[in-house]
Parts: C-alpha cells; structure tokens; sequence
C-alpha cells in the first residue's frame, strides 16, 4: 500500500490519507478482508504524527470501510461491490424521490435516467 502526503494540497494530511486509503478499496486494490499496516507503520512510511493517521483509520471507520480488531489490527470490512452498490442505492433513492416530487411516473423517471446513461 503506497500512501503519499503533498504538503501542497489544500486538503489536511489525514483527508489525504483517508481518501487514498478509500480509492484503493474502492478500485479492489484493497480487497475485503485485507489487514492495513499499522497506524505507526503508515506514520513512519508517510512522515506524520501517528494521530494523523489514526484520526483517517477512524474516519475510514465511521464510513464503514473498514473495521479495528483490537491488538488484531485493521481491515478492509468492504468489497469494492459493496462500497459502490451502497452508493449506487443511496443515488437511486435521492434520484426516485426527486422524481416523485416532479410528479414523474416509474417510465418517466426511467426514461430520464435511460437518457442520462
């Protein structure tokens, strides 16, 4: 797992770790199951504070990405299936209620995201 920080970015070092750490499971790199180095051993490799990345492994955490197993350590908790079929069904929902609002039947609203496609 290569995980870089660009003291450039707008973004705060632990976003940044974050954000690569979820492209990675997302793109399958990381599949479920997998144990992420420690937050020590990230820290090390990346020149930050250990609370850096501690904060972005709770973040990735509180998304559900993935799980601590305590001294066991921390793992990739979903598939890249799962990760984007999640998504894709909270898209579909926002998407359908937009659609009853407008007053669209289940064609319509169909159709629109036929067009869309």
């Amino acid at each position: 797992m290569s995980i870089s920080v660009d003291p450039a970015d707008s973004r705060p070092p632990y976003e940044q770790v974050k954000q690569q750490i979820e492209q990675l499971i997302r793109s399958g790199e990381l599949a479920q199951g997998t144990r992420l180095p420690t937050v020590r051993q990230v820290a090390g490799d990346v020149g930050l504070a250990v609370n850096t990345v501690a904060r972005a492994y709770k973040e990735l955490e509180a998304d559900r990405l993935v799980e601590t197993r305590g001294r066991n350590g921390t793992f990739v908790l979903a598939a890249r299936s799962q990760v984007d079929d999640e998504e894709t069904r909270a898209a579909a929902t926002v998407f359908a209620r937009a659609a009853r609002r407008a007053g669209l039947s289940v064609a319509e609203a169909t159709r629109v995201l036929h067009d869309a496609w």
